[in-house]
C-alpha cells in the first residue's frame, strides 16, 4: 500500500471527523449540519464554496491553471433504519444510521481536498462534489437539474464507494455498466368486497393481487434476454381486514434493476402488459404507479483506465479486483454520468466473510480506508490534471 504520506499521517484526525460526523447522521436533504461542516473545512482549506446546490449539496472550486476540470463526488445523506452495534461512536439519532458509509465518503473526499489545496499538483480546476440524499431520494439528479455543470463544467467525474464484498486493499473500476438502474412499482387493484363463504358473490382482489404477483416472476425468465443482467423483486403485498372478509382493495409494490436500458425497457412493457392482463381476467380495476428513478450507472471505458491507474499506484495493480461483477444495487451518481462522462471506484474493506454489508443495521465504515481512498483520489487528480504535459 502506497498511501500520500501526508494524508496517512492525519489518519487520526479523519476517524475523528468521520466518527462526529456517524454520531450526527442526516437523511437525505436534510444533511444541514454535514453541509456546514464539510463547507467549513473546505474554505479552511482554501476551496471557493458553494452551498445549496440540489438542496443541501456542497461544491467546492480550486484552480492552479489553465487546464481541464474533473469533478470528484461523495455523497453525504444516512439511511432511516435503526444502528445495530452498540460503539462509542453509534449514531445519536434514534432511527437514522450511517449504514451506507457516507460518512466515511464524505471525509475521504474532504481528506483529497485538502491534500490538493496543499500541494497543489495539478494544472487545471477541480470541483469536489458533496452530494444529498442519495438514498432512493435522487439527490445526484437535484443537482444536475440545479445547474451542477452549468455552474460547475467538467470534462470529467468520478465517484466511489466502499464495498464489503471485496477484501480491504482492493478495488475495482470496470468499463461499461457498473450499476443497475432503478424503478419502483405499486400497483393497487380495486373489486367488489364480500363475506368469504360466498365468494362468487365478491370480485376478489387479493386473488388478482396474489396471481399478478407470482406472474410477474416470469416476466425476467421468459422476456429478457437471458445474457443480460435483470431482477423484479415484488416486495409487499397489502390486502384484506379479516379472515371471513373478501377485500375490495388491495395493492403491492416492489422493485425493478437492470444492467442495460433495453432489458429495464422489455421489463417496463411486459410488467404492464401482464398486470393489466390479470386484472381484466380477473374483473378488477387496476392503476399501476411505475416510476422510472435511476438510470443505469455506466462507465466511460477511457476514464474506468484513468481510474484504475490511479489507483494502482496506491494499492498495486494486484490489488485491482476488475471481474468483480457489476451490482444490481443502484447509484444516482448516474444522472451525473448521463451529463457528463465519468467512471465509478469501488473501494473494498471486507475483514473477512462476516463482514456486515452496507444497510446492515451492524455496518460500520472502516476507517483505515479513509487515507486508502483520500490518496486514490489525489492521485487521480494528478494524472488526469497533470503539472507538466
Amino acid at each position: 500500500m502506497r498511501l500520500i504520506p501526508e494524508i496517512a499521517d492525519r489518519a487520526d484526525t479523519l476517524t475523528e471527523w468521520r466518527r462526529d460526523l456517524h454520531r450526527h447522521p442526516e437523511l437525505g436533504f436534510k444533511e444541514v449540519r454535514t453541509a456546514a461542516f464539510v463547507a467549513d473545512r473546505l474554505r479552511q482549506a482554501g476551496f471557493s464554496v458553494a452551498e445549496g446546490i440540489g438542496r443541501t449539496g456542497v461544491v467546492g472550486s480550486l484552480s492552479t491553471g489553465n487546464g481541464p476540470a474533473i469533478g470528484l463526488r461523495a455523497d453525504m445523506d444516512a439511511l432511516p433504519m435503526q444502528e445495530g452495534a452498540d460503539r462509542p461512536w453509534k449514531s445519536a439519532t434514534p432511527g437514522v444510521f450511517h449504514g451506507c458509509g457516507h460518512d466515511g465518503h464524505t471525509v475521504a473526499l474532504l481528506a483529497a481536498a485538502e491534500h490538493l489545496a496543499r500541494s497543489r499538483r495539478f494544472c487545471g480546476t477541480v470541483h469536489v462534489i458533496f452530494q444529498p440524499a442519495e438514498e432512493g431520494l435522487g439527490g445526484g439528479r437535484a443537482m444536475v437539474e440545479d445547474g451542477l455543470f452549468d455552474s460547475f463544467p467538467c470534462d470529467a467525474v468520478f465517484g466511489f464507494h466502499t464495498m464489503p464484498l471485496l477484501p480491504f486493499g482492493q478495488a475495482s473500476v470496470r468499463a461499461g455498466a457498473a450499476m443497475a438502474s432503478f424503478d419502483e412499482f405499486v400497483v393497487t387493484m380495486t373489486g367488489r368486497g364480500g363475506h368469504a363463504a360466498m365468494p362468487h358473490k365478491t370480485v376478489d382482489t387479493a386473488f388478482a393481487l396474489a396471481e399478478a404477483a407470482v406472474s410477474l416472476q416470469g416476466v425476467i425468465s421468459r422476456e429478457v434476454d437471458p445474457h443480460a443482467a435483470a431482477v423484479l423483486s415484488v416486495t409487499q403485498i397489502h390486502v384484506g381486514t379479516t379472515h371471513n372478509v373478501v377485500a375490495d382493495q388491495g395493492w403491492f409494490g416492489g422493485t425493478v434493476r437492470a444492467l442495460d436500458e433495453t432489458a429495464r425497457q422489455r421489463t417496463e412493457a411486459a410488467f404492464h402488459r401482464v398486470v393489466g392482463g390479470i386484472a381484466a381476467a380477473r374483473g378488477v380495476d387496476v392503476a399501476i404507479d411505475y416510476d422510472r428513478r435511476y438510470p443505469v450507472l455506466v462507465n466511460d471505458a477511457d476514464l474506468a483506465t484513468r481510474a484504475e491507474e490511479a489507483v494502482c499506484e496506491v494499492v498495486g495493480a494486484e490489488n485491482v479486483a476488475n471481474d468483480f461483477p457489476p451490482l444490481l444495487a443502484a447509484e444516482d451518481f448516474a444522472f451525473m454520468t448521463q451529463a457528463v462522462p465519468g467512471a465509478y471506484i469501488l473501494f473494498g474493506q471486507g475483514r473477512g466473510p462476516e463482514s456486515p454489508m452496507v444497510h446492515d443495521p451492524a455496518y460500520d465504515f472502516d476507517d483505515a480506508l479513509l487515507p486508502v481512498a483520500a490518496s486514490c483520489l489525489v492521485r487521480l487528480v494528478e494524472r488526469y490534471l497533470p503539472n507538466e504535459p
